[in-house]
């Protein structure tokens, strides 16, 4: 062990163990935005809402619920800290991710819905929609961007 002390082995077999058990939170980084490891179905993405900060978690839980609802079979990841939403074999629709004042929503073809997403993007077929903690939340709009979204071909990461 050279270059450890025992109680820095200590400290990290502690650690390592309440990983295990499921008690140590996810670090946030910069703007309160979760880091998860990255993984493929339900579960990561429930860690990543789970750990989102304040006000933000609910979002994050209705969003989940919505495209849950809209999109049966739905495809869930967690990659490069952010959820992903995708259907098999179409690639990803839809990525959620926090910053410090709101949760942006990424359509990665919202060029392409109708009406179009209100954030611009450096990408031509990007689109963002950002919720801040106040904002009123149009849910049938949500729903039809998600709708429209999961029938077009998706993001291949």
């Amino acid at each position: 062990m050279a270059g450890k002390t025992p109680r820095t082995s200590a400290k990290r077999a502690t650690k390592a163990a309440a990983t295990k058990r499921g008690a140590v939170k996810p670090r946030l980084l910069a703007g309160g935005n979760p880091q998860i490891a990255k993984g493929y179905g339900d579960a990561p993405v429930q860690a990543y809402i789970a750990a989102m900060p304040g006000w933000k978690r609910d979002v994050g839980r209705n969003l989940d619920a919505l495209i849950a609802r809209v999109v049966p079979g739905v495809h869930k990841a967690v990659k490069w800290n952010s959820p992903l939403y995708g259907v098999e074999g179409q690639g990803w629709f839809l990525g959620i991710h926090v910053f410090t004042r709101y949760v942006k929503v990424v359509f990665f073809r919202g060029a392409s819905l109708r009406p179009v997403p209100p954030g611009a993007s450096k990408q031509q077929h990007t689109r963002y929609l950002d919720i801040h903690e106040h904002d009123q939340f149009d849910e049938a709009q949500f729903t039809s961007w998600v709708k429209q979204a999961s029938r077009l071909p998706g993001e291949r990461m």
